[in-house]
């Protein structure tokens, strides 16, 4: 039996609720455990066409699996307060205890400037993210609480709906900074596919974090969401990868991008060799296997995978039978 755990990454901004919830019902039956669901406003190119309410698709996804679920991530502290995110994950985790965990990350402003407040620079956004953890961990503690702080304030109040326990906590990082508070703060850890020698980078400084805090952090859960573009021949997987997800192939920060129509004006200087080292593209399921496994022996034995074409049905059944059985821990 093997100890690796591949979840599915739910594309909301590419499918709609009833049909996300549909692959995630036939990926468990395919050997999938869990599943990660992207929180956006709005898709990042037009052709992915969606952007439902995550929270109210996690209910229907936990309702129709068995495997552990949460956003893959979810942002506090602009479009939505952190307060309203501590109440949505503890009632997810009330609702189905034991499965959920909270994923939660600095924010992009095409999810967040939409509000219409100031769009600050990665520091003040990274700083906000931390207060607002601060902020949902009071909350769960079922005690009255308030607060005032660098970006939110909080009349005196409480959770009334708990779980018996709060879910775990694990915060979106990459860079060496957050990388080590993450590790010093949260329960865990998510990060996306990238280059080994960059993971590697990301590990140790969340390593060096956890430490400091007491923690071990081998025993800390890991989490990476890794985008992908399988099809049945190279030259379907290449337009799926062209089409829906250009954004892998763009090679700079996108969290200051507004618009969908933005990225799609970008999106025509993607070309292929973009995808280099960012996105494996290919037909061959033992290509994927290896790209896996290659993570799972850097020490990530907790992987969503996102397929960024519209053949899910086949994805999920070829990876289910070729794929999934052959990674090892």
């Amino acid at each position: 039996m093997t100890e690796v755990q591949i979840g599915l990454a739910a594309a909301l901004e590419q499918f709609s609720p009833r049909e996300s919830i549909r692959l995630a019902a036939l990926a468990e039956q395919h050997g999938f455990s869990g599943q990660m669901a992207a929180d956006h406003f709005q898709p990042w190119v037009p052709q992915q066409g969606e952007a439902s309410f995550v929270w109210s698709v996690l209910a229907s996804l936990a309702e129709n699996t068995t495997g552990d679920l949460g956003p893959g991530v979810t942002c506090p502290s602009f479009r939505l307060h952190p307060s309203m995110v501590a109440q949505a994950a503890a009632t997810l985790e009330a609702t189905y205890p034991g499965r959920t965990w909270l994923g939660i990350g600095s924010g992009e402003a095409l999810n967040e400037h939409i509000i219409g407040g100031y769009w600050p620079e990665a520091p003040e956004r990274v700083r906000r993210m931390f207060e607002a953890l601060e902020v949902i961990r009071k909350l769960f503690t079922g005690k009255d609480v308030k607060h005032s702080g660098e970006f939110f304030k909080l009349h005196t109040t409480r959770l009334w709906t708990l779980p018996d326990e709060p879910p775990p906590i694990y915060i979106a990082s990459a860079g060496p900074y957050t990388s080590r508070k993450t590790g010093e703060l949260a329960d865990g850890l998510i990060t996306p596919g990238a280059s080994i020698e960059k993971l590697a980078g990301i590990l140790d400084n969340f390593g060096t974090g956890a430490r400091k805090a007491g923690k071990d952090p081998d025993s800390m859960p890991k989490l990476l969401q890794v985008h992908l573009s399988w099809a049945e021949d190279d030259e379907t997987a290449w337009a799926n990868a062209m089409d829906q997800w250009p954004n892998g192939g763009m090679k700079f920060p996108k969290a200051d991008i507004r618009s969908p129509f933005d990225f799609a004006q970008m999106a025509k200087l993607v070309r292929r060799e973009d995808f280099e080292g960012r996105m494996v593209v290919s037909s061959d399921p033992d290509v994927h296997r290896a790209a896996l496994q290659k993570y799972v022996d850097a020490g990530f034995n907790r992987i969503y995978i996102h397929n960024v074409g519209r053949n899910q049905d086949e994805f999920i059944e070829t990876f289910g039978r070729d794929v999934l059985p052959k990674l090892t821990a």
